[in-house]
């Protein structure tokens, strides 16, 4: 804990624009560390996963422009002068990742926020399913060469129904993840990839000429 935290003090110590944060695939870890660095004036940027078979869960905070966010940032400095240190963590429990309670609601949106865009790459578009079907015709066509027209289509079917129902409860469990992010005010938007995203009011997506405007 005092490793992941460490670390990301160093790059927040930099004045970084940016911040990474790889929490080894949990994603309340991940939205614990989010929570901290914004009370060190970032906001949240996005998540996805990456490193061997996927299993880092990588978070990206922007440096937050604005006044308050400065401000937060001092008074997180003056209460918490050896955070990473072994002294205490704004909003977690010391020595521990574990949120406050007056901290966890905060956790708990960052949770969903990184939830919901790490879960776009288990969310199939048309081009992914018209992938996943294209090769379940094809594994059928294979197992003809040795197998009965019966036990092929039954096998490709199978994958087939298989493909459709993980389909189906990621869309399910995403859209899910959307409902309480939108409960909790925030606007989804269409990123340049054409993937959803979710903004708090008068925020825009990163690139723009203030992408934090309030």
């Amino acid at each position: 804990m005092e490793r992941h935290i460490a670390g990301m003090l160093q790059q927040i110590a930099r004045q970084q624009d940016t911040v990474e944060i790889a929490a080894q695939g949990s994603t309340p870890k991940a939205a614990a560390l989010a929570h901290v660095a914004q009370q060190y004036g970032y906001t949240y940027g996005m998540a996805y996963r990456t490193g061997f078979k996927n299993s880092l869960v990588q978070v990206r905070m922007r440096r937050d422009p604005r006044p308050d966010a400065r401000v937060r940032e001092a008074a997180t400095i003056a209460a918490h002068p050896q955070a990473g240190n072994g002294g205490t963590v704004p909003g977690l429990e010391q020595g521990s990742l574990k949120p406050l309670p007056e901290a966890a609601g905060a956790v708990a949106v960052l949770k969903d926020l990184i939830t919901f865009d790490v879960m776009a790459m288990y969310v199939a578009d048309r081009s992914q399913k018209v992938k996943g079907y294209l090769a379940c015709a094809v594994l059928t066509a294979l197992l003809l060469i040795d197998r009965s027209p019966v036990e092929a289509v039954a096998s490709g079917g199978a994958v087939a129904l298989l493909f459709t129902a993980a389909f189906k409860v990621g869309a399910i469990r995403r859209g899910k993840v959307a409902q309480r992010l939108t409960d909790a005010g925030f606007i989804a938007v269409r990123d340049e990839q054409g993937g959803w995203r979710f903004l708090r009011p008068g925020q825009q997506l990163p690139g723009h000429t203030n992408p934090f405007t309030a």
